[in-house]
């Protein structure tokens, strides 16, 4: 629910330029922003509900700490409902400027400095890097991830990729060996993706969407079917990877094309799992109600395509209710979103165990770790936790979804105020798969939230994890 254009709440610019209040911006700490809100702009808890669409309970657990935000998009939804200053307060929050040029040169040149705050001590070149960094990970399709441990993502070859529209150089699938060695290739992709093997992944990525794209133009009847299905699966695995790593553009222009592909497969199933991607392009962008439309749509069609349910279509429908779920969550809809859960649940029963068709992982415990991602998202921190105690671990057999339960308990703990066991959680999930938290902005942002409210020892161990995870 955004925020009624009406309910704009005015602060007096002064106020935000004062020390204190660049403090409580650079920790990210929304209960300090709600109560100079309050005192700076006279606004009462419904008011500030009504100008950044969160529900009046839920502002006043913030204000009274019982509550924390550690959602990107709740953040960009405060700042613009109100009416954060850019420049250059949305900075120094985390964001990025809503007038980009307002920081670079009118011919495109490199960042400059941003602006301080009268009486500030100005960042250092560490917090300035990490702020450059945020904005242009969010408004150039085309920038550079590097996380300390020397591991580079290198999404300028997989731009290339992806804007590659009619190659010169074009080759053919001129035997079954060609195609089996694509099939092959896609198969290590999707592997390693679920493996958490992203720095590898993305150095060959952008070869094999290549070489799909050409092999494209040159086969006909059911090898055409075949590459095409290749195709779909190669840029899910794009479109996923570029999605961890907050490459808005390019992740939605990845999907797009996985579901392109995949409706010239002609097969529902692969349609759906490709939909799965598009509908977490979608909810990137904080378009909830498309993608829950998106999922619940396509999941009727998957399952409207089979006279008889397959174990294949059946994981994909399961697994579009349940980013249907997740989507409208964050959308606040809490009646729709345990209503897809109960429908999965129901999808996870039939199909009669947890397996991994169609690179879906689907099974009765997926839909329990999506019952804690749900329950985050709607801010139900000790539900989350529940349900999350509930997972039988050996029964989750891919890496990316084990080590995604543990940032979302971690989440939960942080929602719930209880640091240290946030802290316990992000470490379990670097010991399984430490690339999740070094690729993963959004990840730094909830290490930094965890290290604002620590203190003595604590404080120390997880800077440490910042430091490794290059937070």
């Amino acid at each position: 629910m955004q925020g009624h254009p009406t309910s704009r709440i005015t602060i007096p610019s002064w106020a935000w330029e004062r020390e204190h209040t660049a403090e409580f911006l650079r920790r990210r700490d929304v209960q300090a922003l709600f109560q100079f809100v309050r005192q700076y702009g006279g606004a009462s808890q419904m008011a500030i509900s009504a100008a950044t669409g969160l529900s009046q309970g839920r502002v006043s657990e913030i204000l009274n700490g019982r509550k924390t935000v550690t959602a990107f998009e709740v953040y960009e939804r405060v700042a613009e409902g109100i009416s954060m200053p850019d420049p250059p307060s949305r900075m120094l929050f985390g964001l990025a400027p809503r007038n980009p040029g307002a920081f670079t040169g009118h011919n495109g040149a490199a960042l400059s400095a941003p602006p301080r705050l009268p009486a500030q001590k100005s960042p250092d070149r560490g917090e300035v890097s990490n702020v450059r960094r945020r904005e242009f990970v969010g408004l150039a399709g085309t920038a550079l991830f590097q996380a300390t441990s020397g591991s580079m993502l290198d999404m300028d070859e997989i731009a290339a990729a992806l804007t590659r529209y009619a190659g010169t150089s074009r080759g053919t699938v001129r035997s079954a060996t060609s195609l089996r060695e694509l099939s092959q290739r896609t198969h290590s992709a999707k592997v390693g993706y679920q493996a958490c093997h992203y720095t590898a992944l993305a150095k060959h990525l952008p070869e094999l969407l290549r070489n799909l794209d050409d092999a494209a133009t040159g086969v006909e009847g059911d090898d055409a079917a075949q590459v095409h299905a290749l195709r779909a699966e190669a840029y899910h695995v794009a479109a996923s990877l570029l999605l961890k790593c907050e490459e808005r553009g390019l992740s939605y222009l990845a999907a797009d094309r996985s579901m392109r592909a995949a409706e010239d497969s002609e097969n529902p199933a692969v349609v759906g799992a490709s939909a799965r991607a598009f509908t977490r392009a979608l909810m990137r962008e904080r378009h909830y109600k498309a993608a829950t439309e998106l999922a619940t749509s396509t999941a009727e069609r998957v399952d409207s395509a089979m006279d008889e349910p397959t174990p294949e279509s059946l994981s994909v429908y399961g697994s579009l209710l349940l980013s249907g779920a997740v989507s409208a969550a964050k959308r606040e809809d809490r009646g729709q979103a345990l209503s897809l859960l109960d429908e999965a649940g129901d999808a996870g029963e039939r199909l009669g165990g947890d397996f991994n068709y169609q690179w879906t992982a689907f099974g009765p415990t997926n839909v329990l770790l999506h019952r804690v991602s749900t329950a985050v998202e709607l801010g139900d921190a000790g539900s989350a936790i529940d349900y999350a105690r509930q997972v039988q671990l050996d029964n989750i057999e891919v890496m990316e979804r084990k080590v995604t339960l543990f940032i979302d308990a971690a989440r939960a703990y942080q929602q719930w105020g209880k640091t240290e066991h946030a802290y316990h959680a992000l470490r379990n999930a670097e010991e399984m798969a430490s690339e999740e938290l070094t690729a993963r902005p959004v990840v730094h942002q909830l290490i930094n939230d965890i290290r604002t409210r620590a203190s003595g020892h604590l404080y120390g161990s997880v800077s440490e994890l910042a430091k490794r995870v290059g937070a």
